[in-house]
């Protein structure tokens, strides 16, 4: 027989038969090992009247098609729970899992599996699971009309798949998910900003698997893009040492503000955990409505003698700021903040110039301690990108850039 299509659910259910083409039961689930094989359904579970079921290996069956399944070996054995298998019925069907491709959270309505033909006998292996409309077609009448009729009838309706491949199945157990080798791969790949939205979507517990599983840094990233309660209640779910992990990859700024959102035992407990926390501290100092409190910690600050040559030398130390860095803050020889000098100045400048020549006419700053309204009304008013806030001795303490301005304007 040809290589053909099958779904779940016309698998559910289907006669298995003997070398004797006697029935031994019904298929009521299919299990995959992906330690084993990351596609091929490895065993069926069959059962029938009143007795337990049974297990039927891949390379027991030879063939499959809608009228049933028929075995080559018939030394099936007993189920037994198995925590290295995924359960399709069980463990996939109704569940929500993440389509990394579409960037969206789905549930899993039906399978469609391959039927193809290998060394004389019939094996299924998974291509895609059903999202979408025809999916909930054939479940909805599987059983009340013949399955060919259920065929015809739904090429009326178009199909809305999700190929296996870009699935990334949500398992809450740590120890269950490295036995099915679900890893984080596909959602480490994925914009922070989409996976933000996806987890959104998520309950406690599948959020919970995703950072509980993700590199450190790439959990940091998508967890800065989460709206704050989301924020703070990821965190309280880690372990403590596995939130200090992830809130050390963010910007002292950004591991203040999520800081900020948590009961302050949890907040000291995570701080203890914390190698480079002295910044984080001393954010979390300022009040809530302060510059201080908007402000981060992520500049380029040189004396106002040093030259243009010395800047950019600086500023290749600092590859992590490229992105946002648009300034280069210069100091007098008290260390005070004495003035700002574009980067497009100092990438066109001569090597051998003072930062002191370069910096701009008048300096707008603001004091640590002014109120966040008015650091808004600053970037209003002088239309600017970012802010230096000053200490009470004019020394610098951090920059207010406009993204952090949109964050508090966001949450007003």
């Amino acid at each position: 027989m040809a290589d053909h299509i099958l779904y779940f659910t016309e698998l559910l259910g289907l006669k298995v038969y003997d070398l004797r083409r006697r029935v031994l039961g019904r298929v009521r689930d299919a299990a995959l090992v992906p330690l084993v094989h990351p596609v091929r359904i490895d065993r069926l579970l069959i059962g029938g009247g009143g007795w337990s079921w049974l297990t039927v290996r891949y390379d027991q069956i030879e063939s499959i098609s809608l009228d049933g399944i028929y075995l080559a070996d018939e030394n099936v054995t007993p189920y037994h729970a198995d925590e290295y298998i995924l359960r399709l019925a069980r463990d996939l069907l109704d569940q929500q899992i993440i389509d990394a491709g579409g960037r969206k959270v789905v549930r899993v309505t039906d399978v469609t599996f391959e039927v193809k033909r290998e060394a004389g006998q019939d094996v299924l292996t998974i291509l895609e699971v059903d999202v979408g409309v025809r999916s909930i077609f054939r479940r909805l009448v599987q059983g009340t009309l013949p399955r060919r009729w259920i065929r015809v009838l739904q090429r009326r309706i178009p199909p809305n798949s999700i190929s296996w491949t870009a699935c990334n199945i949500l398992e809450p157990d740590p120890q269950r998910r490295l036995r099915l080798n679900i890893t984080p791969d596909l959602l480490e790949q994925m914009h922070p900003a989409d996976l933000a939205d996806i987890v959104e979507e998520l309950g406690p517990d599948d959020r919970e698997a995703i950072f509980e599983s993700m590199d450190p840094e790439a959990a940091a990233e998508a967890l800065s893009e989460v709206e704050p309660d989301i924020q703070a209640q990821i965190i309280e779910s880690l372990e403590t040492e596995r939130a200090a992990d992830i809130l050390e990859e963010m910007s002292p700024a950004e591991a203040a503000d999520v800081l900020g959102e948590l009961k302050e035992e949890t907040s000291e407990e995570i701080l203890e955990e914390m190698e480079e926390k002295k910044e984080v501290e001393e954010l979390l100092e300022y009040g809530e409505e302060s510059a201080g409190a908007m402000m981060n910690t992520e500049f380029v600050s040189l004396p106002e003698t040093e030259s243009a040559a010395q800047a950019l030398a600086e500023i290749r130390k600092n590859e992590k700021l490229l992105d946002s860095l648009n300034t280069v803050f210069v100091t007098d020889g008290h260390g005070k903040l004495s003035g700002a000098v574009p980067l497009a100045r100092i990438i066109f400048a001569q090597p051998d110039t003072p930062l002191k020549s370069l910096a701009t006419g008048e300096l707008i700053q603001a004091r640590d301690t002014e109120k966040s309204t008015r650091v808004i009304a600053l970037f209003d008013k002088y239309n600017i990108l970012t802010l230096p806030v000053v200490d009470e001795e004019g020394r610098l303490a951090g920059v207010v850039t406009a993204d952090d301005v949109i964050a508090v304007l966001r949450q007003a």
